[in-house]
């Protein structure tokens, strides 16, 4: 879509170029962006030619700049022990998105558009990625991902902020996913998206549910919980989206047997069967 209110696009080179004003929008691949209108959009500027690198390593960290592409993230050779990688390609997968858009579309952009559906989140807050965002002031914060988004196209971003990069710390990629999606319709927008991390050394579990909730909902529980926890845990979770993508209850119906599917992975996989006694159960959202 031609954004026809646009006057200015700019290009830094550095960040003191970075400064946004009223009515400027940071474009990293502009996949929704240039989708639909952008009411009192009147700037852009490309966070590209900054050239940031696109994944990072540095002692027990891995780093993916905001402006690094799906396809770019796919390419990466992971260390044998990354576990965890297979869940890399589900959610890029779960975009349904042509090769075409995994060349330009953006990790940053994906998370910083706020969609239920951003597959990207779910990736990030199951691996307990945290977002590092450049503050207008020249500093920077850090924020979970699984707490940046927090409402439909609602982010814990102020106007004058930019999603720099995302950390995942390397003992996160040591551990052990699961993956479910469901749609409507074989080629249809998620309507939810639950993936679970777990480990067979301390049996540590998180659950993340997206696209069945207008922001994500993750789980933790110390070991594999029981059947009747995990009962509980979502029972106690209200706020399940609605769209033309499902309903509340059919959307709280299929994340519920996902989950259960991928606690009957985790305990299978910790040789438990999961007890229903009491569990230390922390829910976020």
């Amino acid at each position: 879509m031609d954004l026809v209110s646009v006057r200015t696009v700019r290009t830094p080179s550095h960040r003191d170029d970075l400064a946004l004003s009223p009515g400027d929008r940071p474009l990293g691949g502009g996949t929704w962006l240039f989708s639909e209108e952008q009411p009192g959009l009147t700037g852009l500027v490309d966070l590209t030619t900054l050239g940031w690198p696109d994944v990072e390593r540095t002692p027990g960290t891995l780093t993916i700049a905001a402006t690094c592409t799906i396809a770019t993230l796919l390419r990466v050779q992971p260390d044998p022990s990354w576990t965890a990688w297979p869940l890399v390609a589900q959610c890029a997968n779960a975009l349904l998105a042509s090769f075409k858009v995994w060349n330009a579309a953006t990790v940053g952009g994906n998370v910083a558009v706020g969609l239920p559906a951003g597959a990207m989140t779910a990736l990030l807050a199951t691996l307990d990625a945290t977002a590092v965002v450049w503050t207008a002031d020249g500093g920077e914060r850090r924020v979970p991902v699984a707490d940046l988004v927090v409402g439909v196209r609602t982010l814990d971003l102020r106007p004058d902020e930019v999603i720099r990069s995302f950390a995942v710390r390397e003992a996160v990629l040591t551990s052990t996913t699961g993956f479910r999606r469901v749609s409507l319709s074989p080629h249809g927008r998620s309507g939810a998206l639950v993936t679970a991390r777990w480990t067979t050394t301390t049996s540590e579990f998180v659950l993340v549910v997206t696209a069945a909730t207008p922001r994500p909902l993750v789980l933790r529980f110390p070991t594999v919980p029981g059947t009747a926890d995990l009962d509980d845990a979502l029972r106690a979770h209200r706020d399940w989206y609605d769209d033309p993508h499902g309903s509340p209850a059919w959307r709280r119906a299929v994340s519920t047997r996902f989950a259960h599917e991928l606690r009957d992975e985790a305990a299978a996989s910790a040789g438990t069967t999961g007890g229903s006694g009491p569990s230390d159960t922390t829910a976020v959202r």
